[in-house]
């Protein structure tokens, strides 16, 4: 039977606003975002939802049944990050790595964009850092270790994607990792300026410009951990486990930014 247009647009729509398949969408959705009851989206598909399935794939779009498309686009675009760098991510590869329609794509994310911003959430630590500021350590030393445990199993995630970020970043200043990192940056400062700006209203942190505090606080741990595969090769049993590592960056940063007990930064 034919499916009315409407009907098609309003499941595509549903979709993408709870971010899933058209085939995992329940038709109570459906309906409401056609703005009719479920009965009577059902009485227009003929009793069965088959039909609006054949509909959606005729428009161009996988309706799904395997894993979402979300899921298998995130999934093919890190195969692709890891193998072949984050400039192999386009649409087309995408679609062709994760076996579904190209429109689909667009449907969920609204472009590469979005994807590689599904990626970042995923691969990044900004997820982590957001987590930890809604229920922030008491004392500025435990915060501080905190942002750095989030830093390091962000850059230890695997595979790599993160470091692949940065990668492009530093092979390509306007490329697609610069971009990345350009449209999350409020995200990631906001979280930390949640954690780090009461200790610096407190006195506890020398005041200072905020960008060069986080840079203070992410610059050498970060090096670190992009620069640690190929220091492991060359220092092997010299290098101190991540772990320790990142303890080591914790007192130093917390060495050069902290404020005695009620003193003044000098």
């Amino acid at each position: 039977m034919e499916v009315a247009t409407h009907l098609v647009e309003a499941a595509l729509r549903a979709a993408r606003d709870l971010g899933k398949d058209v085939a995992e969408v329940p038709l109570t959705a459906i309906a409401a975002a056609a703005g009719i009851s479920r009965s009577t989206l059902l009485r227009r598909l003929g009793g069965s939802r088959k039909a609006l399935d054949d509909a959606v794939r005729q428009a161009g779009v996988d309706p799904g049944g395997r894993p979402p498309v979300r899921e298998r686009a995130i999934n093919a675009a890190i195969r692709l990050i890891s193998e072949r760098g984050l400039g192999a991510v386009t649409l087309d590869a995408v679609a062709k790595e994760a076996g579904c329609a190209l429109p689909s794509l667009h449907t969920v994310f609204q472009g590469r964009d979005g994807l590689l911003a599904a990626v970042f959430d995923r691969f990044g630590p900004v997820l982590d850092l957001e987590t930890l500021a809604a229920r922030p350590p008491d004392t500025v030393e435990d915060t501080v270790r905190a942002i750095y445990q989030a830093i390091a199993a962000a850059f230890g995630r695997e595979p790599r994607v993160l470091p692949a970020i940065f990668a492009d970043l530093f092979a390509r200043p306007r490329g697609p990792g610069s971009q990345l990192l350009r449209a999350n940056l409020p995200r990631l400062t906001g979280g930390l300026g949640a954690l780090l700006s009461p200790h610096v209203r407190a006195g506890r942190l020398r005041p200072m410009p905020f960008p060069l505090l986080v840079q203070q606080l992410l610059g050498p741990v970060a090096l670190h951990l992009l620069l640690r595969p190929a220091l492991e090769e060359l220092m092997d049993s010299d290098l101190p486990a991540v772990d320790e590592a990142v303890e080591h960056f914790a007192q130093a940063f917390l060495h050069a930014a902290l404020l005695p007990e009620g003193g003044q930064a000098g």
